[in-house]
């Protein structure tokens, strides 16, 4: 019954009903995720403390970075799946799973040696500086050397569930984690509980990523006998059709976060020359531009199952219907919070930290920042595309292009012209040109398919 249930999301359900039950929970899902991330922030900036705020924002790039892992072994390995879901080929999805969590566990146990090993040189490649790097340490002890593998684990087993069409199952593991992280924070981070500070945002994270954790391996059991996802180590192998499979996706969109990364730790270092209320101020920018680009990206993601699924069957018909009605909706919406953000930023920005200088800064930041959403549902959509049908050079092209030949020179430019303000406006410069290439590369994929 619920083999033929998934045959007909991906097959005979219309259009708006089959996007909607694979991307709504992603995208509620993302939500969570950012407001979680927002949370730790709010809570931390209710300390009003510069010091402990500018922290947590030091630290994002390095937790930013589990996404390079995560797209690897989670995208590649979902993109994996469901092509072997349209093909039948039910053996190829159970060994592309095994490979894919055993790969992020090793991954994840590595992050930690890694960060406990380099420590010193990793909070001086952040930007920390005296005042910072205390506080710092702290998170990040808590965030990646005793929680890197359940952070990669979490998110790579969502992929992992919602690759078999349960978008709902791997939302609420996800949204599980995120709703006890939230509360959990104030617990740990407040005077009026434990008083930690950042290293309490950092605790009530790692706890939290176990608890969904848990949800997923208790989900993997109580469905063992109808699940195509196996975790079981006798799947685990290195089979060459599979590594090539996995890796052929994974890899560009794991360079693809490994330079978001960079460009997020060029702009704290350019930043934190202008002191602590900058980097916090920048650090609250960014999260609150993150809820419009998590939307955009849940609803790309969420729709690649679908994708895949038509492409591996030859049905390009239903393949594009789905690409283009994502498409009709998310446009519009992030045009609507683009403009809201814009002449809402300081309202937004003065709902994390009643700090004068702290508005200011933050304000014009995300006014920069917001710009570039309006071209993120073309670009996440043209990428996704090429991750759910298997063009991995295609979405690499399209990371090389973002951050290596526009965005981080952008940086640098428009820091040298515009000191602090402008090198926020470098995402925009390259999303709209990506938006230009994403239409082109678009048309070509719908022509050669027709």
């Amino acid at each position: 019954m619920e083999e033929h249930q998934k045959t007909d999301l991906f097959e005979r359900i219309s259009i708006p009903k089959a996007v909607a039950q694979l991307s709504v929970p992603t995208i509620l899902s993302s939500l969570v995720m950012v407001i979680y991330n927002m949370a730790d922030t709010y809570f931390v900036g209710m300390v009003n403390d510069s010091v402990q705020n500018a922290a947590v924002a030091l630290a994002a790039p390095v937790l930013l970075a589990f996404n390079a892992v995560n797209n690897l072994f989670g995208v590649g390995t979902s993109s994996m799946m469901s092509r072997a879901l349209g093909r039948h080929d039910y053996e190829a999805v159970r060994r592309s799973s095994a490979f894919g969590f055993y790969c992020s566990l090793l991954c994840g146990m590595l992050f930690s040696l890694f960060c406990l090993i380099f420590q010193k040189n990793l909070l001086f490649l952040l930007g920390a500086d005296a005042d910072t790097a205390q506080a710092t340490s702290e998170y990040l002890h808590w965030t990646v050397v005793c929680g890197a593998a359940p952070a990669i684990l979490n998110v790579v087993l969502a992929y992992l569930v919602r690759s078999e069409g349960a978008s709902l199952h791997a939302s609420v593991g996800t949204m599980s984690g995120c709703i006890l992280n939230m509360i959990l924070d104030p617990i740990f981070i407040l005077p009026q509980g434990f008083g930690m500070g950042a290293a309490g945002a950092g605790l009530a994270t790692f706890l939290s990523n176990c608890a969904a954790c848990l949800y997923f391996f208790l989900l993997l059991y109580k469905k063992r006998n109808v699940t195509v996802v196996c975790i079981h180590p006798k799947k685990f192998g290195f089979e060459k059709a599979i590594v090539l499979g996995v890796c052929g996706v994974g890899i560009p969109a794991s360079i693809q976060n490994l330079l978001n990364v960079t460009g997020m730790t060029l702009l704290n270092n350019f930043t934190s020359f202008h002191g602590a209320e900058a980097v916090a101020a920048i650090g609250i920018a960014q999260k609150i531009n993150m809820v419009p680009v998590q939307m955009a990206l849940g609803f790309a993601q969420g729709v690649m199952p679908l994708i895949s699924y038509n492409y591996a069957s030859g049905n390009y018909k239903r393949m594009k219907e789905g690409i283009l009605f994502v498409a009709k909706i998310m446009i519009p919406a992030m045009l609507a919070v683009t403009l809201f953000y814009y002449f809402g930023a300081d309202m937004l920005i003065g709902a994390f930290m009643k700090n004068e200088i702290i508005i200011a800064y933050g304000t014009r930041f995300l006014r920069g920042l917001c710009l570039a959403v309006i071209c993120m549902p073309i670009d996440f959509l043209a990428v996704g595309v090429f991750q759910a049908i298997g063009m991995g050079k295609a979405a690499l092209m399209f990371a090389v292009l973002r951050k290596i030949a526009l965005e981080i020179p952008a940086i640098y430019l428009l820091n040298y012209l515009f000191p602090l303000y402008g090198p926020v406006y470098s995402q925009f410069v390259a999303e709209f040109v990506l938006a230009i290439a994403a239409l082109i590369m678009l048309r070509r994929i719908f022509s050669r398919l027709q």
